[in-house]
């Protein structure tokens, strides 16, 4: 079994700021030694000539090229805006001064 304790899920704890009874530090102790003995099996079944993944599958590049489309017209953006002015959308102003 890992060696973590007790003591060191407290400090862990204190670091983090949490707050934990002796219960809970005396089972994530436990929970915690198990996880890390876990990984340790992982560690040893995967050798030197098992490459690192960081997904299961590989991946490839998903985006579409960028090509323009059809778009909009400037007076046809501005139909349905509720204001307008000098062919720019005119919003409430939200810093003083400008």
């Amino acid at each position: 079994m890992a060696e973590i304790n007790r003591d060191d899920v407290a400090h862990l704890a204190r670091l983090a700021h949490i707050d934990m009874t002796d219960e809970e530090l005396d089972r994530m102790a436990g929970e915690l030694a198990v996880i890390v003995d876990s990984i340790k099996t992982v560690s040893e079944v995967a050798g030197d000539d098992v490459p690192a993944t960081s997904h299961p599958i590989p991946l490839s590049n998903v985006f579409r090229e960028d090509v323009v489309g059809e778009t909009l017209s400037n007076e046809e953006a501005l139909l349905g805006a509720p204001d307008n002015a000098d062919g720019r959308f005119k919003v409430p102003a939200i810093l003083d001064g400008e």
